[in-house]
């Protein structure tokens, strides 16, 4: 597979990869300005995905020292996670919105002893059964006791402004704030006219959030600090309805390949996550727990063979979705419940 591809205009996407993960790849946009390549995203935190980063600038024709500016989509590993390596580098500025610029003051922070707590609270109200929960616990005991060095995410230096235009000189790039994925999720609109001269407005950095072949994960945002309800499927449907609306000429997303239709893509994602609400409203004409829904959700394989972590990040979607039925009024949580079950309406 090529490491590089030049999309035209002073655009090309470099594959960067991620260990041991099903997506494979990040695709790192480099974006030419006046003063600078910049960089949106950069790849996982691995020396063969820094290698990957490294040969691919080059291949662009630039290395990492002349990389002026690192502009995130959002916090997540696989696209933060070379950005301060980068910025040692080269002296470039890094921007996120700043929603998820607090999470990575907060893992910064270290505590682990109170996250893994939280968690194991958290699936514990969710109905996940004790032996589930108990590794939880064992992972914080054995973290604790080893003294494991604590995750530490480039702190970025600069805000990104939803609805303004990023400060790199010859290039009219937008923020537009698309958060579902992570609180602080931002796609990025390249308005000038397309290199190709298709049809739509410029072109669109799209991160995670709209992708051409899967859905991302819309789960929870977690925060020991927050106890506000928020409802982070409806935030992504609406931003997803706000980025159809733009029509973009072509998206360039983080993972698999640029594609055009934009407001097809949206469709079909608005149409699968209604499906999946119907599904699970059928699934509740009895009472259950988040748990037993993800339990009962069509994932890509069966639920036994879904691994410890993975059953996390399920449980997680499965409440995020029940959060937006009850939000629409066609589900709510049975008075009383301990651990919490949700019923139809």
């Amino acid at each position: 597979m090529t490491q590089v591809t030049d999309h035209g205009g002073g655009v090309r996407s470099i594959r960067v990869p991620i260990p041991d993960n099903p997506l494979g790849t990040t695709l790192v946009h480099l974006v030419d300005t006046d003063l600078g390549p910049v960089l949106i995203d950069t790849g996982w935190d691995d020396p063969a995905s820094w290698d990957a980063l490294a040969a691919g600038l080059t291949a662009c024709g630039v290395s990492v020292a002349e990389v002026h500016g690192v502009v995130i989509t959002h916090h997540h590993p696989d696209h933060h996670g070379l950005s301060g390596k980068v910025r040692e580098a080269s002296g470039a500025w890094i921007a996120m919105h700043a929603l998820d610029t607090a999470i990575v003051r907060r893992t910064r922070e270290n505590r682990p002893d109170r996250w893994f707590s939280y968690m194991a609270d958290k699936l514990a109200s969710s109905g996940a059964p004790e032996e589930h929960v108990a590794l939880l616990r064992a992972a914080r005991t054995a973290r604790l006791s080893t003294g494991l060095p604590a995750f530490a995410p480039a702190l970025p230096d600069r805000e990104i402004v939803p609805g303004e235009l990023l400060d790199l000189a010859g290039r009219r790039l937008r923020a537009i704030w698309t958060p579902g994925h992570t609180p602080g999720h931002v796609c990025l609109h390249l308005e000038e006219t397309h290199p190709a001269a298709l049809p739509g407005n410029g072109r669109l950095f799209s991160g995670d959030h709209l992708l051409p072949k899967i859905t991302p994960h819309i789960g929870l945002y977690e925060d020991p600090d927050d106890a506000t309800v928020a409802d982070p499927l409806g935030d992504y449907l609406d931003a997803l309805e706000r980025v159809g609306r733009l029509n973009p000429a072509e998206v360039l997303p983080a993972h698999q390949h640029a594609f055009t239709d934009a407001p097809g893509r949206v469709r079909e994602l608005l149409a699968h996550h209604e499906d999946r609400l119907t599904g699970l409203l059928a699934l509740l004409s009895t009472p259950l727990t988040s748990w037993q829904l993800a339990e009962r959700m069509e994932w890509n394989r069966p639920w036994g063979q879904i691994p410890f972590t993975s059953r996390n990040i399920a449980v997680s979607e499965a409440e995020a979705h029940v959060r937006r039925l009850v939000k629409l009024g066609r589900a709510e949580a049975v008075t009383g419940s301990d651990p919490v079950t949700y019923v139809a309406l």
